[in-house]
């Protein structure tokens, strides 16, 4: 018998999607609808004893034939590990070999609580219990070699056996690091092409010892995927370290990169450690490269050819083991013509390069891109807020002149500000586009369909919550700054409070 075994939550049966009204199924229908089960248990607690009932009643309506089992759980704290333990113990585990002996068990790690699924890992790789473990992803992760069920296999050397609890020292395993993982870690989202192409190409170099260039627009990425290389390159996980050269001050740039001796300049009161130091053993991402004065760039270059640096005030050489990552927005080979940038370091750091496409060129992981801010920005919420299928399209139909992290920007803000539990189009608040000096370029073009006084309605709503942002909620400010009476304003606040 194929018998399935989870705790209830609060996602089960069914609840609202990201997008507008849609019903989302639940973990625990979703695997019954992708894996075949005779029998399904239930555990309920005293928070989801509602969701249980109608999970059931969701169930029974998929499949009338199957077998379900409700086992009640006594957990006054459902974050409590020992507890959860000794209700698995004492109730569970009597309950399912009541089944029978000839049971083919799996057990759900996507309902219920963190520590519950601590709970199940624990009493399956330590033999306590003889079941499979299957994770189910939300359907927005799910692509074409990330399913959206899969068995945590516990006989890898991740999951070693242990009779005893023991800290795992993952370090210290050969195992070389995956990719997918880094970029999952890293929360780097997408599946169009010319981004796979980019992380294909950051994946085959980051085992080598080559400097990397990655070049892409204001908010592609490119410290993310610094990160990605970090991760996939096996040296040790907190050895990264990142600067921004556009910040840097010019008279303490070689400072702050190489480092100085006590005494060596004036205000040189100490010693200091520069970056490359910081990061020997590791990855050093210098961001905006293009920004560094040339005298730098040609230490910068000796650096790379000898693998060797010297502090300030010091006189000595010193040896450093550090994988340079460099990123930049700006066109290098212009500014090589323009007598800004070395071209011999250009053609060093250029052994392996990475461009990341503008996001309006991968307008296919918008909505994904959006959908995931909004989830994260929900975490901060009283209440959640969704997209519309409308909002999604003009998501997708902008331009994004500051990319991802543009778009990041206009999601949140839309969805602080608005009262509106479900986003339309005409709740987002995006930014007005840098240099538009005529207002009326932004217009449609009237065409068949074109309804003036839905975008009238659509400018005015727009141009309102607008000012409330500029004045900070203040009314009478908003009303001010758009040449209305303060009670306009108030009234539409009031409407779309209801």
């Amino acid at each position: 018998m194929r018998a399935l075994v989870t705790f209830t939550g609060f996602h089960d049966p069914y609840s609202l999607g990201l997008v507008g009204e849609e019903q989302q199924a639940g973990p625990i229908i979703s695997l019954v609808k992708a894996r075949a089960f005779d029998h399904v248990v239930l555990i309920s607690t005293s928070n989801t004893q509602k969701n249980t009932s109608k999970t059931e009643t969701a169930l029974r309506s998929i499949n009338p034939d199957l077998g379900i089992s409700i086992i009640d759980a006594s957990l006054n704290d459902p974050t409590d590990y020992a507890e959860i333990l000794h209700e698995l113990r004492t109730k569970v585990r009597p309950a399912l070999e009541a089944l029978g002996t000839e049971i083919d068990l799996s057990v759900a790690v996507a309902s219920g609580t963190p520590q519950m699924h601590a709970a199940w890992l624990l009493m399956v790789a330590s033999g306590e219990m003889t079941a499979r473990i299957l994770h189910i992803r939300p359907p927005r992760f799910v692509t074409a070699d990330k399913p959206l069920v899969s068995e945590v296999d516990l006989s890898s050397r991740e999951f070693p056996e242990v009779r005893s609890v023991k800290l795992l020292d993952l370090e210290s395993t050969d195992t070389a690091p995956d990719p997918g993982n880094a970029i999952r870690s890293l929360g780097i989202i997408g599946d169009h092409p010319e981004l796979k192409n980019a992380l294909d190409i950051a994946a085959t170099l980051a085992p080598s010892e080559v400097p990397i260039l990655i070049s892409g627009e204001t908010g592609t990425g490119k410290e993310l995927v610094a990160r990605f290389v970090h991760l996939a390159s096996g040296r040790p996980a907190d050895r990264f370290v990142a600067i921004n050269c556009a910040a840097i001050p010019k008279d303490l740039v070689e400072s702050i990169l190489f480092g100085h001796r006590k005494g060596a300049f004036t205000g040189a009161t100490s010693n200091q450690e520069g970056k490359f130091a910081q990061a020997d053993g590791g990855t050093l991402f210098l961001d905006e490269l293009g920004e560094l004065p040339l005298d730098t760039q040609a230490k910068l270059l000796r650096v790379l050819q000898e693998g060797q640096i010297e502090p300030i005030g010091t006189g000595k050489p010193r040896n450093v083991d550090v994988r340079l990552v460099a990123a930049t927005n700006v066109n290098l080979t212009r500014a090589i013509k323009q007598g800004k940038f070395r071209e011999d370091l250009y053609y060093r750091l250029n052994v392996g390069e990475i461009h990341l496409p503008a996001l309006r060129d991968r307008r296919s992981d918008i909505p994904k891109l959006a959908l995931a801010v909004l989830d994260r920005v929900n975490t901060s919420l009283k209440q959640p807020k969704r997209l519309t299928t409308a909002a999604l399209q003009r998501l997708q139909a902008y331009d994004w002149p500051g990319n991802i992290r543009d778009l990041a920007n206009v999601i949140e803000r839309s969805a602080r500000l608005s009262r509106s539990m479900v986003l339309d189009a005409d709740d987002l608040i995006l930014n007005e586009p840098v240099g538009q000096a005529d207002p009326l370029a932004a217009l449609p073009e009237p065409a068949e369909g074109f309804s003036l006084d839905e975008f009238l309605t659509s400018a005015r709503k727009q141009l309102i919550m607008r000012a409330l942002e500029i004045s900070q909620g203040n009314q009478s400010e908003a009303a001010r700054l758009l040449g209305v009476t303060p009670q306009a304003v108030h009234k539409f606040v009031q409407k779309i409070k209801t």
